[in-house]
């Protein structure tokens, strides 16, 4: 398998930790980490498979680094990438775009010709909308560390295992 890049943004730093729970589960010398307040295009070269990850910040927003990096990816081509995305949010408190950022950053990048891997049930969460959801399941891997965080090692070895036969 080649290397994958996993690129997040991060506020507080769950996403972060997320990030690095992944890298952990898939093996450390499979992914290399970009931090998005650190990224430039050419970080994304060389990598047919990414992850993208970002939570979603305020009322259904792009965290800060993305939302700075966001129009930089109508200049990128993704043709011939696979990707996968997660994302983390409050589904409570924000249930009317729970997951947004996910689904922006995925319209963006399938649009730019990307391939979207690792769907993920909606079963299990309580959110009201979301720009995350396509044909029934998230674009990505949700990730609600306020309110569910007793469910996030078990669900990050399930999309890890999931995403593995999906980018093989």
């Amino acid at each position: 398998m080649s290397k994958i890049g996993l690129f997040f943004g991060t506020q507080t730093g769950k996403t972060e930790g997320i990030a690095e729970m992944i890298r952990d589960e898939f093996g450390a010398s499979e992914i290399d980490l970009h931090d998005m307040s650190q990224v430039s295009v050419s970080d994304f070269d060389g990598y047919t498979k990414l992850i993208i990850a970002s939570p979603t910040w305020d009322i259904g927003e792009l965290q800060s680094d993305w939302d700075g990096f966001f129009p930089e990816l109508d200049t990128m081509d993704f043709k011939g990438k696979t990707v996968a995305y997660f994302g983390t949010g409050d589904q409570l408190g924000y249930s009317d775009n729970f997951m947004d950022a996910v689904g922006m950053l995925e319209a963006k990048i399938t649009a730019r010709g990307g391939k979207t891997i690792g769907y993920w049930s909606t079963d299990g969460y309580d959110f009201t909308e979301s720009k995350a959801v396509k044909n029934g399941k998230f674009v990505g891997l949700a990730i609600d560390e306020d309110n569910q965080s007793d469910l996030t090692d078990e669900r990050v070895k399930a999309w890890v295992a999931q995403i593995k036969k999906e980018f093989a």
